[in-house]
C-alpha cells in the first residue's frame, strides 16, 4: 500500500532523508494541487514545475548517493512574489514591473535553496505588499480556501493560500504591519514576524525599509522554526541585517507545560478595542484560558499609547513606500509608456501612472505629502515620536511579563469587495498587528479552534527582540495540547 504523504515540512524532509519518499513524489503532489485549485483561488502567479521536477530529481539522486541533504531537503515550498529569484518572474503584484525577470537571489531564496527547498512558483500578493486583503494585485485577487466569497488576508495572501491549499509544505512572506500574520490568521496558518535584523531584507521589494521582515508562513510552529532557522542570519549585503547568532529554533520546542511562563495581556486589545468582534474576543480569552490550564499565568499590562500606533504606522511607511517607489521611473526597468512623446517628465509621469494602482498611488501621495516642506514636522517627525513611546510600552510590558497574547484581527475573514471602498476601513484590519513593526519585535500567529460555522482565526502572539524562541516554544506546546491523545505529530 503507497505511503500516505506528510503534511508538514518536518515530516516530509524526514521521510525523504530515510528514503521512504522521493521529493519527485512530494513535488508531483503538490503540482497537481496546483493545478487542480490554483486558477480557482489565485495563489500563485507563477509555477515553475519543469524546474521543480528537476530539481527534486537531483535531490532524490545526491540521497541514493549517500549524500547528506539539507534541512528543507527535497520539500517543495513557495515564496512571496517580492522575493527575487533566478529564473522566474518578479512582479511585486504589480503592472509595473510586468515581464521583470532579477538577475540575483534574495539571500533567503539562496538560503532555502542551499537547504534543498524546491521553490515551486510564486505567490500572488498585494501590490508592493500594500494591502491586508489581497485584493489589490494588479493580477487579480487571491481568494480563502475555505471559502471562495472571502479574502485570505494580505498582503502575503497567496503564501497563505498556498500552505493553507497545500501548494507546497512552507512559504515565505513579508510583513511591514501585519501581512505574515493577518493571512495566516484567516486561513488557518501558522505565520512569523521574527524581530527586525533577524532576516536579510537583501532582494526583497522594498515597500518601508524600516519596517519590513521576511518570514515564514506554515503548518505548524515547528515547520515554522525550521524555516526561520534557515533563512535567519547576519547577511554581509544588509546592513540592517543584525549581526546575532542563530539559535536552534527547534530545540526550543517540546515542552510539556507553560509553568513559569507569563503572558501578558493588554486590555488595550480585549476590552472596548475597536472593532474587536465579539466572538473574536471570546475566542481569544478562550486561548487565554487554555494557556492558564498549561500552567503560563496571566498578567495584566498597559499598551496606553496602542491606540496611536495604526496612525504612526500609516504615516511611518506611507513616506518610506513615497522614497522607495521613486525608483520606478520607466526608463531604468519596467513598465514603459509608449504614449510620451518623447519627454522624459511625461515619461516618467505616465509610466507611473499606468504601472501603479490606485492603492500604490493613494500610499506614494500621503507619503510625498507627509514628508514635504512645511509638514514635515508636523506629520513624519511626529509619527516618529510616537513609534518610540509605542517601543517604550512594549518594554515597560516585558518587565512584568514573557510575552503578550490577543488577536491578530478584530474580525474573521470579510467578503470580497466589502471593504476595497472603504480604504480606513480596510487600514483598520491591521490595528493589531502594526505597533510590533514599529517596535520591531517578533510575533506570531497560531490557529485558534473552529467550530462549526466559524472561520479561522489566530492568537497573537508577541515577543521580546530576538527572542523568538519563546515565541515558537509556547505555540508548539498550545498545538500539541489540543491534539487528541494518541493522535500522532503531523
Amino acid at each position: 500500500m503507497a505511503m500516505a504523504l506528510p503534511k508538514t515540512i518536518t515530516a516530509t524532509a524526514r521521510a525523504i532523508a530515510a528514503g521512504e519518499l522521493t521529493s519527485r513524489t512530494a513535488t508531483e503532489a503538490a503540482l497537481g494541487r496546483v493545478e487542480r485549485d490554483n486558477a480557482s483561488l489565485g495563489a500563485l502567479l507563477h509555477v515553475d514545475a519543469q524546474g521543480a521536477l528537476a530539481r527534486a530529481d537531483q535531490i532524490d539522486s545526491q540521497r541514493r548517493a549517500g549524500q547528506p541533504l539539507g534541512r528543507l531537503g527535497g520539500v517543495p515550498i513557495t515564496l512571496k512574489d517580492n522575493i527575487s529569484l533566478v529564473g522566474m518572474p518578479m512582479t511585486a503584484g504589480s503592472r509595473i514591473l510586468a515581464g521583470y525577470r532579477p538577475p540575483f537571489d534574495a539571500t533567503v531564496a539562496a538560503r532555502v535553496s542551499a537547504a534543498g527547498a524546491i521553490v515551486i512558483g510564486k505567490c500572488n500578493l498585494d501590490e508592493f505588499a500594500m494591502g491586508s486583503s489581497n485584493e489589490t494585485s494588479a493580477f487579480g485577487p487571491v481568494r480563502n480556501p475555505h471559502d471562495l466569497d472571502r479574502v485570505p488576508g494580505g498582503s502575503s495572501g497567496g503564501s497563505a493560500v498556498a500552505v493553507a491549499a497545500g501548494f507546497g509544505f512552507g512559504s515565505l512572506g513579508s510583513d511591514t504591519g501585519g501581512s505574515i500574520r493577518l493571512p495566516a490568521a484567516l486561513c488557518g496558518v501558522v505565520g512569523l514576524k521574527p524581530t527586525y535584523g533577524r532576516v536579510s531584507r537583501y532582494g526583497v521589494v522594498a515597500f518601508a525599509s524600516s519596517l519590513d521582515q521576511v518570514g515564514p508562513l506554515a503548518t505548524t510552529s515547528r515547520d515554522a522554526a525550521r524555516l526561520l532557522g534557515v533563512i535567519a542570519g547576519p547577511c554581509r549585503h544588509d546592513s540592517t541585517c543584525a549581526d546575532h547568532s542563530v539559535p536552534d529554533f527547534e530545540a526550543a520546542l517540546g515542552r510539556e507545560s507553560l509553568a513559569g511562563i507569563r503572558v501578558g495581556v493588554a486590555r488595550e486589545h480585549l476590552d472596548g478595542a475597536d472593532g474587536l468582534d465579539s466572538a473574536m474576543s471570546r475566542r481569544v480569552r478562550e486561548r487565554l484560558e487554555r494557556l492558564r490550564d498549561l500552567g503560563a499565568d496571566l498578567v495584566d499590562v498597559e499598551l496606553p499609547h496602542s491606540h496611536a500606533s495604526i496612525a504612526a504606522y500609516y504615516l511611518i511607511a506611507t513616506a518610506e513606500a513615497s522614497a522607495n517607489l521613486a525608483r520606478y521611473d520607466g526608463v531604468r526597468f519596467g513598465h514603459r509608456s509608449a504614449a510620451h512623446g518623447g519627454d522624459l517628465e511625461q515619461l516618467i509621469a505616465r509610466s507611473r501612472g499606468e504601472g501603479f494602482g490606485r492603492e500604490v498611488k493613494r500610499r506614494i501621495m500621503l507619503g510625498t505629502y507627509a514628508l514635504s516642506s512645511g509638514y514635515y514636522d508636523a506629520y513624519y517627525r511626529k509619527a516618529c515620536q510616537v513609534r518610540r513611546l509605542v517601543h517604550d510600552d512594549f518594554v515597560a510590558a516585558f518587565s512584568h511579563c514573557d510575552l503578550l497574547a490577543g488577536p491578530v484581527s478584530p474580525v474573521t475573514a470579510w467578503r470580497l469587495a466589502e471593504k476595497t471602498g472603504d480604504p480606513l476601513a480596510m487600514y483598520l484590519m491591521d490595528v493589531f498587528t502594526t505597533a510590533v513593526n514599529l517596535a520591531g519585535l517578533p510575533a506570531l500567529s497560531m490557529p485558534m479552534p473552529v467550530s462549526a460555522g466559524e472561520m479561522p482565526a489566530g492568537l497573537h502572539l508577541i515577543g521580546r527582540a530576538f527572542d523568538e524562541t519563546t515565541l515558537l516554544g509556547v505555540a508548539d506546546c498550545l498545538e500539541r495540547s489540543d491534539r487528541e491523545p494518541g493522535e500522532a505529530t503531523p
